[in-house]
Formats: structure tokens, C-alpha cells, sequence
């Protein structure tokens, strides 16, 4: 096809809409533009055609025999397209939805909560791929990202989700009797850290500790690190969802709290590209993570000191 030789597509809606409702003022409603763009539309194309298409008729206007004979095929044409769209928009309804989450999100905080999606919504299937690799959402095919940072990706949607709470912790007996005012009191014990955790390896940054003049062991995974930390093997960072319940079995101490100030994870998409199961599913994030917040506000809650 050679779209050179056709006329604007605004153009030809124009003149379709106007000869179905016989009325250059419907026409405009109906596009939701003015009285005056539908006549121009009209008027180029009977330049470029060479041939009235619409008369006046009365209040209103009518086809000529070229008008209709053209009306008529751009009326299947755009009932093709809108046949089209519906099907895929019908078949896009119910697919997957397929999200690319960081391990340390996926472990933290999205596995403890998702039984809860499941069970009030058994009919959405969610495809979860935990990574660390930089994916690109539109050529990898996933509807939703999951990502650390300050929410700041080209050419996609960013909106946070949740700030990143981490706890520097360690077994009581490594920490002992020692006072800890910043990461800077620590530095001299053994660390204990994930390999691919980047989001742990900034939060350690930013406090202004350098990580190469740390003795820091890196392991393949933070189950690893974490049962490194229980054992007694070294001071680690861990979000704060994860160590709650070994702090408060007295098996892990918490030694300070780290919250990264404008990063957080964020939820990222695609403009323009949605479906139903992707609202609904980050609906369901939008409001757990609100409820995670008011819940640490509430008195005696995991934020109550």
C-alpha cells in the first residue's frame, strides 16, 4: 500500500461522518472538533479529487453519487478497523499479566502480600520474573516493571509505589555492648552482603560508607546473606519486611534504620499500553501499599517506636 497516494486519514473521517449524518454540525460532535475543520476536511478532498462529494441540502447536506460510492467504502473500512481494535482489546482482557520485578522486591515485600490478589482474584494469572537485568518493557513483552531508583526512566510512566525501608542488622553477640549511632560504627566488624542486591548496595552507599574498604563477604543470594547474618557472620542490610520477625524473636538486633531520601520502588509501564487485568492488578498494589503505610503510623504498628 502506498500511503502517498491517499488522502489524510482526518480528512476522510471527516467527509464519512458528515455524509452518514448528512450534517457538517453532527459530524463535528461526533469527532469532537469544529464546524469549520469538517468543511476544510471536505473541501481538500474535493480539491485533490477533482469532484464534489457533498451538496447542500437544505440545513443540511448531501452525497453526490461519487460522495456515497466513496461514504459507503470508507464506512467498511472504518468498521474493519473498529472490528479489529474491539477483537484485540477483547482478547487483551484476559491474558497474563506479565511483570519483571527486582529479587529483593519479589522477596521482601510482593511475595509476603500476593497471596491476598490471588485469593480475591483467582481469574487474573500473574507472570512474575524476578531479575536484576535491565529489561526493556516494550521489545521483552512485560506489562509492568518493578523498579529501584528515583523514578526517572525515559520514555516510560514511573510512579511510586513504596519508599524502600532497610534496617542495618546483626546477631546480638557480634554487636554486643557496642553503641550505634551511624553505619560508620560498624565498619570495623564483618559484613555480610547479596551479590546482585543493588538496592542494598546503594542505601550502604549512601550513608557515605565505601564498600571496597569494608571486610564485606558476597553471597549468591540474600537467603544466603541473611542466614550468614543469623549465624553470627557479619552486620547486614535487609529490607525492614524481611528481618521484622527475627528481631522480634531476639535472633537478630536492629542496629539502625536506613530510608533512601526520593528513591523507592516504583511501578513502570509503558504509555499507552494497559489492560483490564493490569489496572486491576495495580489497583491491588496501589492499595496494599497504602495500607502498609497506615499501618506503620498506627500506634504499635511496625513504624511505632
Amino acid at each position: 500500500m502506498d500511503w502517498h497516494d491517499i488522502p489524510s486519514l482526518a480528512a476522510l473521517r471527516a467527509f464519512e461522518a458528515a455524509a452518514r449524518h448528512e450534517s457538517l454540525s453532527a459530524a463535528a460532535r461526533e469527532l469532537n472538533v469544529t464546524h469549520a475543520a469538517v468543511a476544510q476536511h471536505v473541501r481538500a478532498l474535493e480539491q485533490d479529487f477533482a469532484e464534489d462529494l457533498l451538496t447542500r441540502q437544505g440545513r443540511g447536506v448531501a452525497a453526490t453519487a461519487a460522495g456515497r460510492a466513496l461514504a459507503e467504502q470508507l464506512g467498511d473500512g472504518f468498521q474493519t478497523i473498529a472490528e479489529a481494535v474491539a477483537d484485540l482489546r477483547d482478547r487483551n482482557a484476559d491474558r497474563p499479566v506479565n511483570i519483571t520485578v527486582t529479587p529483593g522486591f519479589a522477596g521482601s515485600w510482593l511475595m509476603p502480600r500476593i497471596g491476598e490478589f490471588w485469593s480475591k482474584h483467582p481469574e487474573i494469572q500473574v507472570n512474575i520474573n524476578p531479575s536484576c537485568s535491565v529489561v526493556d518493557l516494550r521489545q521483552e513483552g512485560f506489562d509492568l516493571g518493578v523498579r529501584y531508583g528515583a523514578g526517572s526512566w525515559p520514555k516510560l510512566e514511573a510512579e511510586l509505589l513504596t519508599e524502600a525501608a532497610y534496617w542495618a542488622v546483626a546477631h546480638p553477640d557480634l554487636v554486643a555492648g557496642r553503641a550505634v549511632h551511624s553505619l560508620h560504627d560498624l565498619t570495623d566488624l564483618p559484613w555480610v552482603m547479596d551479590s546482585y542486591e543493588r538496592e542494598q548496595h546503594r542505601v550502604v552507599e549512601g550513608e557515605g560508607i565505601d564498600l571496597a574498604v569494608l571486610d564485606v563477604t558476597l553471597l549468591n543470594t540474600n537467603e544466603l546473606a541473611l542466614s550468614a547474618a543469623l549465624a553470627g557472620l557479619g552486620v547486614t542490610v535487609q529490607p525492614q519486611s524481611i528481618v521484622e520477625r527475627d528481631i522480634r524473636s531476639g535472633q537478630l538486633v536492629k542496629l539502625m534504620a536506613l530510608r533512601d531520601n526520593g528513591l523507592g520502588y516504583h511501578m513502570v509501564t509503558v504509555p499507552g499500553r494497559s489492560s483490564p487485568n493490569l489496572r486491576i492488578f495495580m489497583a491491588w498494589l496501589r492499595r496494599t501499599a497504602r495500607e502498609d503505610r497506615e499501618n506503620e503510623k498506627a500506634p504499635g504498628g511496625a513504624g511505632a517506636s
